[in-house]
């Protein structure tokens, strides 16, 4: 087993990726634009509004060689850490606000069995590049825990001679008249 993906990753494209520590501003602005349908309810739009507002401040990522972190929160504070082995689907997702504000979210599934994704990271515009650089580490790491397959034994050409026959054709012999015996002992139909 090596140690890194056996998928080349162009260093410049590492460098960017694990330089990602916290969401771009325009995340803060989404949150806002979010809230506004809630006006109606002052309380509730002013509920929505703060808990956004901390999950923007303290939200943090970390990549590196291993996986990716993510962890917000203030009064309850969440981590998620996702190797890139258990990678099986990545996804961007953006609605209008989010496209118009150069944002999408990176949609982290992997094998758990839950229908929801195992890691959203939001609020970064260099969302393309995060999905290529995890699809390329989820390919790397999934190809190099592959374990080599036995090629199968090689079959002696027609031309070889053993013994004055051909090794072959002794082989095909001796496989027709065990099926001719299987077939004697068969009942008749």
């Amino acid at each position: 087993m090596t140690d890194g993906p056996s998928v080349p990753i162009p260093p410049d494209l590492e460098t960017r990726i694990f330089a990602i520590q916290r969401p771009a501003g325009e995340l803060l602005t989404y949150y806002s634009l979010c809230c506004v349908p809630l006006l109606l309810v002052p309380p509730v739009a002013i509920l929505v509004w703060t808990v956004n507002y901390f999950r923007y401040h303290t939200l943090r990522y970390r990549f590196d060689r291993e996986g990716i972190s993510m962890r917000w929160g203030i009064l309850f504070r969440r981590e998620v850490i996702l190797n890139y082995a258990r990678i099986q689907d990545i996804h961007l997702v953006s609605n209008v606000i989010e496209r118009w504000l150069g944002l999408a979210r990176v949609q982290v599934q992997t094998a758990s069995g839950s229908a929801t994704p195992e890691l959203i990271i939001e609020g970064l515009r260099e969302f393309e590049s995060i999905r290529d650089y995890l699809y390329l580490r989820m390919r790397g790491t999934h190809d190099s825990r592959r374990h080599p397959v036995p090629s199968p034994p090689e079959l002696p050409s027609p031309t070889t001679v053993v013994g004055g026959h051909g090794e072959l054709a002794g082989v095909l012999r001796e496989i027709a008249g065990e099926l001719r015996a299987l077939r004697e002992s068969l009942p008749p139909r």
